[in-house]
């Protein structure tokens, strides 16, 4: 039976373990700011018990899978603790990784691994790699640590706690401030609450500081983009639009997302103009749930003859793309785009 331990309770686990350490830890997760800091409250650990060895092993599908075995097999010989440390960029082991992977795991379970510590740390993995038989093996056999995403509504709180650890407070103007510079890149944030710790002391830190001091290091991806767009932020659709055209994304891609969004607004609308259930058409479009409120928002701001407005707009968009011009139309693909996002985060006029 897996031991599932949650990011934020793990370092309270660590303590209760006292002067002991499990032989297995599995570290998952998108967010790799979190999963090194994970990783480092198990070296950290190791070392206060005498673990005087860390060897690293990156492995993808065509790598050394033997090494595992030639150090874990290698800890009898010697009598040094060691923490032996398996990264998995893809998350997939390949042919040769998934049995070494279960053949580690069946050595942990025996109580074959003497003086070592395993740390094996991976992305978020999809569903059919859950149920793949080498992670089944590792289920099993490690103490579970599955890194959640930070999402923008848990931002400020986790900025807040951050800063808290530095003895540095800030108010909500300020808050909201350092979230709209670093939403999307957790490293950046994590880098100006550090930079705001060496130049800053401890207490209040007012607004006019913080703008001084923080960088404009916000990351986005066109899912934010239609996020934000079907929930009716204007103001932050258009600064994402920005974001994305100042990273070099191209128009096209980011238009067949906006484009897809509206015509499911357009295959939702006419449901509901038709009297048809909108929850069984959001499920037939495949709509997780997590997004249908989106839907229901937009719908409710946009009427049918809007949404086949911003359908005609999309394709507008894409002839100027292609260099052809159209009436009624700015030259600039880019700005037409802008002025279709802020038409669906409204009211489909402008």
């Amino acid at each position: 039976m897996a031991t599932k331990i949650r990011y934020d309770a793990f370092a309270q686990y660590l303590q209760k373990l006292g002067n002991k350490v499990d032989n297995f830890y599995c570290v998952m997760g998108e967010e790799l700011l979190l999963r090194n800091e994970v990783i480092d409250l198990i070296r950290q650990h190791c070392r206060q018990l005498g673990f005087s060895e860390r060897i690293s092993l990156v492995l993808e599908a065509n790598g050394p899978w033997h090494k595992i075995q030639e150090n874990v097999q290698s800890t009898s010989l010697f009598a040094e603790q060691k923490i032996l440390e398996i990264t998995m960029p893809s998350g997939k082991p390949g042919r040769l990784g998934g049995p070494a992977l279960t053949l580690l795991s069946e050595q942990v379970q025996q109580g074959a691994m003497q003086d070592i510590t395993i740390i094996l740390s991976l992305p978020k993995l999809d569903k059919k790699t859950l149920d793949s038989k080498w992670f089944k093996a590792i289920e099993s056999a490690a103490i579970l640590i599955d890194i959640p995403q930070i999402s923008r509504a848990q931002l400020p709180n986790w900025i807040k706690q951050k800063l808290a650890l530095q003895s540095q407070q800030i108010d909500a103007d300020a808050l909201n401030f350092i979230v709209e510079k670093v939403e999307g890149n957790l490293f950046a944030a994590h880098q100006e609450i550090l930079k705001l710790g060496l130049i800053h002391p401890q207490g209040h830190i007012d607004i006019q500081s913080i703008q001084q001091a923080v960088a404009d290091s916000a990351k986005f991806d066109v899912f934010q983009l239609t996020d934000a767009m079907l929930a009716g932020d204007a103001k932050r659709s258009t600064r994402i639009l920005q974001s994305l055209k100042d990273e070099g994304e191209a128009l096209p891609m980011i238009l067949a997302m906006i484009a897809r969004e509206i015509r499911t607004l357009y295959t939702l609308a006419q449901t509901k103009r038709s009297g048809g259930n909108i929850t069984q058409a959001m499920s037939s479009l495949r709509i997780f749930s997590s997004r249908q409120g989106l839907f229901n928002g937009a719908l409710n701001r946009l009427s049918l003859p809007k949404i086949m407005g911003l359908v005609q707009h999309a394709s507008d968009i894409d002839r100027l793309f292609k260099g052809y011009p159209v009436e009624g139309r700015q030259k600039d693909a880019w700005q037409e785009l802008q002025r279709l996002i802020v038409k669906t985060a409204e009211n489909g006029t402008l």
